[in-house]
C-alpha cells in the first residue's frame, strides 16, 4: 500500500477547514479524478468530503509515496475550467 506523508501544515489546514483525516487520506489513497497542474508542477487529486468537493495538490515521492500539501473547497466549475484552459492535465 502506498505510503502517505502528512505534513504539519496539511494537519493544520484540514483542522482549520473542518474536514476529517480518514476522508482525506481515502480520496487521497483512492480518488480517481486526477490531473497534472501545470502551472504549480504537482499532482491534485479532486473528490467528495461529505457535501464538498475538495482539491488535494500533492508529490510524489523518490520511493513512491504521496505527500499531499494542502487541501482547498473547490467547485466542478472551477475544475473544469482548469481542464479546458490546458491547466490541469490528465
Amino acid at each position: 500500500m502506498t505510503e502517505i506523508v502528512w505534513t504539519d501544515y496539511l494537519r493544520y489546514r484540514a483542522k482549520l477547514r473542518e474536514f476529517d483525516m480518514t476522508a482525506i487520506e481515502d480520496i487521497v489513497r483512492y480518488g480517481n479524478e486526477r490531473y497534472f497542474d501545470t502551472s504549480t508542477g504537482r499532482w491534485v487529486v479532486v473528490g467528495k468530503h461529505a457535501s464538498t468537493l475538495v482539491m488535494i495538490p500533492y508529490d510524489i515521492t523518490e520511493d513512491g509515496g504521496i505527500t499531499p500539501v494542502t487541501i482547498h473547497a473547490t467547485t466542478r466549475q472551477q475544475v473544469n475550467h482548469r481542464v479546458k484552459s490546458a491547466r490541469f492535465r490528465k
